[in-house]
């Protein structure tokens, strides 16, 4: 199928080679039916702890991408998980329909990444209770950049 500029919907076998050919990514998975499954070990920084991602990419949808280990609502201590969607709980890396990702795109150059860098911003937000990783929810006010250290500064005040 023709993906978005008339490029190539990459096939599920074609995403899983691409995964287990990639040096920079462990993991392990497999493609079952019209569904790839991947798991990794991600750290985002060398002091980062390290998280079990799992990821599911059934055709026709946008990859998911759950952390199972270790648990992110026991780290967040009874605050409320900035930056997901839940039912079930699954990290928000991209807003659905726009041009970040996209079935000619590479889970292993955009997803995957992108799981790091959640994570990147989720052990700041454990530390200092402030999500630094900007992003917008379908449905929700796009955020005013311009006033960010405003509100910053009035939130702490």
């Amino acid at each position: 199928m023709k993906g978005r500029g008339g490029k190539q919907d990459l096939t599920l076998s074609q995403q899983l080679l691409f995964l287990k050919a990639n040096p920079a990514i462990g993991g392990t998975g497999m493609v079952r039916g019209n569904m790839l499954a991947w798991q990794t070990p991600v750290q985002p920084t060398p002091l980062a702890r390290s998280y079990q991602a799992n990821i599911a990419y059934l055709l026709g949808k946008a990859p998911t991408v759950r952390i199972s280990e270790p648990d992110l609502q026991i780290l967040a201590q009874g605050r409320t998980l900035p930056h997901v969607y839940n039912n079930p709980l699954r990290l928000c890396l991209h807003l659905p329909g726009d041009e970040g990702w996209d079935p000619t795109k590479r889970i292993d150059q955009t997803i995957i990444p992108w799981t790091y860098m959640w994570l990147f911003y989720f052990e700041d937000w454990l530390a200092t209770d402030d999500w630094k990783g900007g992003g917008q929810h379908p449905g929700a006010e796009p955020e005013d950049p311009g006033n960010r250290a405003l509100r910053r500064a009035i939130s702490r005040s």
